[in-house]
Formats: C-alpha cells, structure tokens, sequence
C-alpha cells in the first residue's frame, strides 16, 4: 500500500457493530463484563479504547512500524521512552532541541540519576565520543527545532546499532510524509501528533512508533502504568488530520519553499535556515533521507535587534503569532521568549538560537498572501 493511501486506509477497519467508515468515537471510561475477566478484548480505557487503537493502528502504518502508541501529549511521549532508562543510564541528545524535551531531561530525569549529553550531530561521527558503557540511548531532533539543522539518521543508527544503544528520533517536524526513520535504522519514532499528524491546531497529543515487539511490550506497559494517555474525542481528531496529511504536506512544502526564497533574498534578512538551500550544511543528508523539505523556515534580521524581530511579528496579519506549529494556518514564533524560554540564554546562543530568531510554520495559505503579510511586516 503506498504513502497516501496508507494515510485513509492503513490499520484501519470498519467498524464491527455498523460498518462505520470512520471509527466512532467511544466515549466511556469502563466496558460490561460477562464474568470477571469475561470481555470483548476491552476493560478499562487507560489500558484500551477502539477510537484510540484505530489510531494507533494508523500511527503504525504511517511510519512503517508494527506499533504504535497514542499519548496524551507529545512529551508525555517522550517521558515514557526516558522510563524505559535507570538510574546511571546516560543519554546522548542533539543539542539544538526543543525546548520542552530539554527541560523534560534536565529538569525531571537529571534528578532521577539519567545524565544527557547535549551535541551537536550534523556530523554523525562527533557522537562516537560521548559513548561509553553507559550509554543506552541517542536522542535526535532532524529537522531540529528552531535551527533546521538536519541529521543522518542512517549513519547515527549505524553506531547505535554497533554499540547496542537504542536510537530514538522525533520525526515532529518532517512528518512520516517526508522522512520514515523505522526505515533508516531507527528504533523509536517519536511525534508531538500535536502538530502535522493532528494538522488544525484542535488536539494536543503525542505519539510513539516501533517495529519490536519487546520494545514495544515494555512501552505499553508503561503508556498503561503511568496513564499518559490521549482520550477518544483526541484520538477521532487525529485520525481525521492523518487522512489529510500528504495532501497538507504537499502544500506546506510549496509554500514553505516560496517562502524561504523570498526571505533569502530579502535585504533585511541576515540569515535562513531551511534545508531545501543547497547552501544548508547537510542538503544532500536532506535529500537523501527527505522526500521534500518541510514547511518550517526560521530567519534572522540584520543587525541582530531583538526589538527588530519582537516588532515583525507583533505586525504579521496572515500568520499568526502563537506557541505551536504544523496547523493548516501559519504561525509565527519568537523561540528565544516563547518555545525556547526554558533553556538558559548562553546554552540558546551556543545553537544559533539568538534574540532576533524568528521561526515560521507555514501554512496552505495562497503563498502570496505569505510573502505579502511578510513583505508588509518586514518593511
């Protein structure tokens, strides 16, 4: 079954009792038993829901995987893969990150005995050195967030795998429209299915993919024991976004494109970061690993005025300023005071994440209404 077919028909069924097309949305907590234990393969809906497990069903064949797992949030997500860790256990991590997963490890885990490593991977061989004995996990962002900075993820599962290490990646931002990591080596996809998979901005949720069946066993259990889990009315909205993602995507990457080339060649503009450049470090990684190069653009002024970047995005119309990303509407954030504010200001620096950072999810928008919004923003 190819890409966009496996978007409306992959792991699902109609549903049993009325040949529903789409899977109803069932609204209970609790499920009649015959006798103790005596079921229709659902007691309790923390542990199973039908709406939820269509969805999961999806998240599966989206990415290639053989389970996939529903959460109430993206680092709800991510929080499960961390409990798979002990203490002692050391965690390589990029370290141009959202925000939120790093004040999950830092904030959180560190407590719990967990040690990070925060590099930066655009060369996959830096990542050799910060191995030792214990080492049990690489956690990568690629595209990452806000810098675009784009990472092998064929090359990083080969020292993984040669180590025994697992390999985690959060596909959030290229989609498994785009980029399929299951397929290139890895052993966890992680999304914030908040964003492109949800697709209008109306759910927060988050998602994890895996094709081991043991691995998959102890991420259940822990989805099950901790309760993190989304609810039936979520798990029908993104079942509804997923059946429309390669058609979104398709028009997020044009405009996305026409975007970054117009703001490339703006006189105002220092700097943009969009891996469709061939000027971008990794463009051939893109290429190769990417189907396209996504809908996420960030820039930077000239003249690095954190006043500059605070004043075109109180003055963009077309998109909208606010937290978030991968909605059919374009929004507008400034990481360093809203996605990034979490991480300390010298550690943003480090990465390129400076005032004057403005990052762009483009929309399905007319493109022209996009570059006019920005050219009147702009000046």
């Amino acid at each position: 079954m190819k890409f966009n077919t496996k978007t409306i028909h992959g792991g699902q069924e109609h549903d049993p009792a009325y040949g529903s097309v789409m899977p109803p949305i069932y609204q209970t907590s609790t499920y009649a038993q015959s006798t103790p234990g005596g079921h229709k393969g659902y007691e309790y809906s923390r542990t199973h829901n039908p709406t939820r497990n269509a969805l999961e069903k999806a998240f599966a064949s989206i990415e290639n995987g053989n389970y996939g797992l529903a959460f109430g949030s993206g680092l709800a997500a991510i929080d499960a893969v961390i409990k798979l860790l002990s203490p002692g256990d050391e965690v390589i991590s990029t370290n141009d990150l959202y925000g939120g997963t790093y004040r999950l490890f830092t904030k959180i885990f560190e407590d719990f005995g967990i040690k990070f490593h925060f590099i930066g991977m655009e060369n996959a061989s830096n990542i050799e050195s910060f191995i030792n004995v214990n080492t049990k996990l690489i956690w990568v962002e690629t595209p990452t967030n806000p810098m675009m900075n784009v990472i092998d993820i064929k090359a990083t599962a080969e020292i993984a795998q040669a180590h025994k290490i697992m390999l985690a990646v959060d596909n959030t931002f290229a989609t498994p429209y785009l980029q399929q990591p299951l397929n290139l080596g890895a052993d966890i996809v992680m999304h914030s299915a908040t964003k492109y998979l949800g697709g209008h901005s109306d759910l927060v949720m988050g998602a994890l993919v895996v094709k081991d069946k043991d691995l998959a066993d102890k991420l259940y259990f822990i989805q099950n024991a901790s309760g993190a889990v989304c609810g039936p009315q979520d798990s029908f909205l993104a079942l509804r976004g997923i059946k429309t993602l390669h058609v979104r995507m398709q028009r997020h990457c044009e405009n996305g494109r026409a975007v970054a080339e117009y703001l490339v060649k703006h006189p105002k503009i220092e700097k943009v970061y969009w891996p469709g450049f061939e000027s971008h470090p990794n463009h051939d990684i893109a290429k190769s690993q990417m189907n396209d190069f996504g809908g996420m653009v960030s820039f930077v002024t000239k003249g690095n005025s954190y006043e500059e970047a605070i004043k075109i995005v109180e003055n963009l119309k077309v998109f909208t300023l606010a937290e978030s990303l991968g909605g059919v509407e374009s929004l507008a954030g400034h990481p360093a005071s809203m996605t990034h504010a979490s991480i300390p200001k010298e550690e943003r620096q480090k990465t390129g994440v400076v005032d004057s950072l403005i990052r762009l999810s483009v929309g399905i928008e007319d493109e022209e209404d996009l570059i006019e919004d920005l050219k009147q923003a702009i000046g």
